[in-house]
């Protein structure tokens, strides 16, 4: 351990501490001689400025109560460990989705090189071996992410033309943003529409021309959220309109067992040997692709509506390709 995360682990040890900490167990915790805990001791105390005080008989240290609450090391100390858990997620949000924030993380990422490579003296991490790998991603400016993550949590409202997925439609909106969600490695804003009197859920990558204004968004309560937002499965928002009952074959069933489908999922295994799942769904376009992909496997067992829809499916399925 080097000097540096040797500060930042004592001070952490005296932060924490309900009692005098015996010089011993510093020794032990720092792994290092006693000489160097008194200098170390002698450094935070006198050019960091620790309320660092001393139970001289018992060979003990600890923060003086009335200011320990309030001391912090000046500027960011952080260990070898936590820059380099810091750069994995510089990294995975980087792949979030291509040129999302790249020019704003890029001075993040040499700055976190610069100090791993001070504590290491000059040891290189290889971050090309943690691979993120995305599915699905689709392309989001960089400049419309930056506007929608300002007014999402500047609490201010937002302008903005949008194009609908399923309909093609183009209309120009202004809303208060509520929440900024990633789903599926993709970007999705979720906003109070006053001109709709609701809450939707807009993907940011057919956003244009996104405009943060002056106005401030109005909040919609937590609870209105979650109600509106995740109460159902997948990314289509309302409350949910019925509980699908889903069973997968004793092969499948290893995998659903250990997924999450939902926070309100309800799971069983059964005698045979199968998993029973239920999830609750106001839309049933995104559930039935993900049983879909079980294939043979998966069983669409409840209510029937969602089962003939199931059928309709397959059915469109084999004829296209005979």
């Amino acid at each position: 351990m080097d000097r540096y995360e040797r500060i930042l682990s004592l001070h952490r040890i005296l932060k924490t501490a309900r009692y005098p900490v015996p010089l011993k167990r510093l020794m032990d915790e720092l792994e290092c001689s006693r000489a160097t805990v008194y200098r170390d001791i002698a450094f935070l105390r006198d050019a960091l400025g620790a309320p660092l005080d001393s139970d001289g008989e018992n060979a003990a240290f600890f923060y003086a109560a009335d200011e320990a609450e309030r001391f912090e090391l000046p500027g960011l100390w952080l260990s070898s460990e936590e820059l380099q858990a810091l750069l994995a997620l510089n990294e995975l949000v980087g792949r979030t989705g291509p040129g999302i924030l790249s020019s704003a993380l890029a001075p993040l990422r040499s700055r976190i090189d610069r100090l791993l490579s001070d504590q290491t003296d000059g040891k290189s991490f290889p971050i090309e071996r943690i691979r993120v790998i995305g599915s699905g991603t689709r392309r989001v400016d960089e400049q419309t992410f930056r506007h929608v993550a300002s007014a999402t949590l500047g609490r201010k409202q937002l302008k903005f033309d949008y194009r609908a997925r399923s309909t093609n439609e183009g209309t120009q909106r202004t809303v208060s943003p509520q929440r900024l969600t990633h789903y599926r490695d993709n970007w999705y804003l979720d906003a109070w529409d006053p001109a709709r009197e609701g809450l939707r859920s807009f993907a940011l990558d057919r956003i244009a021309r996104a405009e943060v204004l002056d106005a401030t968004a109005e909040d919609r309560d937590d609870a209105e959220l979650n109600q509106h937002l995740a109460s159902s499965y997948g990314i289509f928002s309302g409350p949910p309109k019925a509980w699908a009952t889903l069973r997968f074959s004793p092969h499948a069933a290893r995998w659903v067992a250990d997924e999450h489908w939902h926070s309100q999922q309800q799971g069983q295994w059964l005698k045979d040997g199968r998993y029973e799942l239920k999830v609750p769904y106001s839309n049933s376009r995104e559930l039935l692709m993900d049983v879909l992909k079980y294939g043979p496997d998966a069983e669409v067992v409840a209510p029937v509506s969602l089962r003939e829809e199931m059928k309709i499916m397959l059915q469109l399925a084999i004829g296209a390709y005979q």
